[in-house]
């Protein structure tokens, strides 16, 4: 191995091979062992909990479960760069493996009347309980991802685990809003365990990625059903992208938990809030349109920040992923919460059992601050999630029968910094004017903005909301499928150009897998984390491909291809 590190989970690896001196998002080389070491931890945890399982004992806890989603939330790219708040968490994963391991010991004792004395892998034995400990222990690297040599096992291993950190996240944000589903974290901690289980095959471990992918459609419908069951149905809505005199906060991120406290806590106190990058859906659900002083949303997407956090003036709240190394001339302004963590970046603590988080020091900060600076006017329409769409069917499906629409394109997933991002600003531009845009994801910043017209009424760009509400992208086509009276969701007329990051669009497109969705387009790169031979199997199972140039993609997908 050479470098400091190995990093490849993301659309930005270097060279689109790996980070190995530090990361294209920012990340140092001792944050990233540090990464790698929780996920390794992780692993031991799981390691025991599914030995027990294997052997049909209940070790299962729900406040593990939750624990190991969270941990593995604060890996994904951009969410956390914080060492110290690793090396604690790395201490609380040591603590909780030992704790399922002595859950273990006694159930097997109780069983078998004496010590088990099976293989345990280095994740699920090591020892390290100071910060000396864990640093040493990461900097060793016996957590890289390269110590699986076997280049095809490592990229399903990976492409798992991935996965489940997408799953993670989707699971964590429906936890936040009370909504839990213990299949899911059992599934969670099952499939870290299989990443080292070395007994397991090819077949079994691309059998592993399915069902991956499978739990990523069910994770998904229940982040859905926290979203709406708190907050309503998301609805058309135009959102001011503009500003006021007042000044503001900036939320940015996913939790709309957080968004609802900042807005409570906030009313009447002269200070407006807007939303950056993924939180602009949040305008769309019913419940938050009562506040007054939610002006609207400032800016684009999450790589945009270091000019667009600089110009706003007031206090920004990073919620969730999607933080990047703040500059200097705002650093002090930025906080933190939940997961997302910086060093040196002031952090508001999560919320006790049944309280709220206390916003007070951004709020205040905010009064001292100049109202934001201008970047743009003008509105955006969004709100286009499941249930909207559903009420306008019979519109959309006459408007396919009489040829008015010709084809839907799913352009969901993420923005990044890599100057080929703008095909998909090219793709929209060119599409035929019978053509809608299905989005979701900060994808949508390379088009949402354009005036692409309408079709008897119906907008070309529908945004369903933030990468979380894809599952409304799956549930609209799936119910498409039934109205059309197909028997395959492939015979409809829905192509898929997917603009990919991080692991919260892996997941999507595992799911997307898991439906039988077949000939996706991915860009603006193939991720670096699929081997040849994975490729191989994707392509001739799934007809996956990179996307090409805009005009020759766009003559395919208006042809079936």
């Amino acid at each position: 191995m050479t470098g400091k590190m190995f990093c490849f989970q993301c659309q930005e690896a270097n060279g689109n091979k790996g980070c190995t001196m530090g990361g294209m998002c920012g990340k140092k080389s001792d944050t990233a062992n540090l990464q790698d070491l929780l996920i390794h931890t992780l692993k031991g945890i799981s390691f025991w909990y599914n030995t027990g399982k294997k052997m049909d004992m209940d070790l299962y806890d729900e406040k593990t479960g939750v624990f190991v989603a969270k941990a593995l939330f604060t890996t994904i790219t951009n969410a956390n760069f914080d060492n110290d708040f690793f090396i604690k968490k790395i201490k609380e994963a040591v603590d909780v493996r030992e704790d399922m391991k002595v859950k273990f010991d006694k159930a097997y004792r109780a069983r078998f009347n004496n010590a088990w004395l099976g293989a345990v892998p280095d994740c699920a034995k090591f020892k390290a309980f100071t910060d000396e400990d864990i640093n040493a222990k990461a900097e060793s690297k016996d957590a890289s991802i390269l110590k699986t040599e076997n280049e095809d096992v490592r990229s399903l291993r990976e492409l798992t685990i991935y996965g489940l950190k997408g799953m993670a996240a989707y699971a964590d944000h429906a936890h936040v809003l009370g909504k839990n589903d213990m299949n899911i974290f059992d599934f969670i901690m099952v499939g870290l365990a299989k990443t080292v289980d070395n007994s397991l095959t090819a077949d079994e471990l691309v059998a592993l990625v399915m069902e991956t992918g499978g739990k990523g459609v069910e994770v998904m419908a229940l982040l859905d059903a926290a979203n709406t069951e708190a907050y309503g149905h998301p609805e058309i809505t135009e959102v001011n992208i503009g500003v006021r005199n007042n000044p503001g906060i900036l939320i940015s991120g996913h939790d709309l938990k957080d968004l609802e406290e900042l807005l409570e806590q906030t009313k009447g106190t002269g200070v407006d809030v807007y939303t950056h990058s993924e939180m602009l859906p949040g305008h769309y659900y019913p419940f938050f349109k009562k506040y007054d002083n939610f002006a609207g949303n400032y800016g684009n997407a999450w790589w945009k920040q270091n000019a667009e956090f600089e110009s706003f003036n007031g206090p920004i709240l990073m919620t969730t992923n999607c933080i990047t190394p703040p500059k200097a001339t705002y650093k002090d302004k930025v906080f933190t919460t939940g997961n997302a963590g910086f060093s040196g970046v002031k952090h508001i603590e999560d919320r006790k059992v049944d309280g709220v988080k206390d916003f007070s020091a951004i709020i205040e900060l905010a009064k001292t601050c100049d109202a934001p600076t201008e970047i743009e006017t003008g509105k955006i329409v969004g709100g286009f999630a499941r249930n909207q769409v559903m009420a306008l069917a019979d519109k959309v499906i006459d408007a396919v029968k009489a040829g008015a629409v010709k084809r839907f394109v799913v352009m969901a997933g993420c923005d990044g910094r890599h100057k080929e991002r703008s095909y998909f600003t090219e793709v929209a531009e060119k599409l035929p004017e019978g053509t809608i845009i299905l989005t979701a994801g900060c994808a949508k910043y390379r088009y949402n903005k354009l005036d692409l017209g309408d079709i008897g009424g119906i907008p070309r760009v529908l945004d369903a909301g933030q990468c979380n509400d894809s599952y409304s992208l799956a549930y609209i086509a799936l119910q498409l499928k039934e109205a059309f009276g197909l028997d395959d969701i492939n015979e409809l007329p829905i192509s898929y150009d997917i603009a990919w990051y991080e692991q919260k669009a892996v997941i999507v497109l595992l799911a997307l897998l898991n439906l039988g969705v077949k000939g996706i387009r991915l860009g603006p790169t193939l991720p670096a984390f699929l081997s040849p031979g994975v490729v191989k199997v994707l392509v001739e199972k799934f007809d996956i491909k990179p996307v090409s140039d805009a005009e020759s993609d766009i003559s395919a997908m208006m042809s079936g291809k």
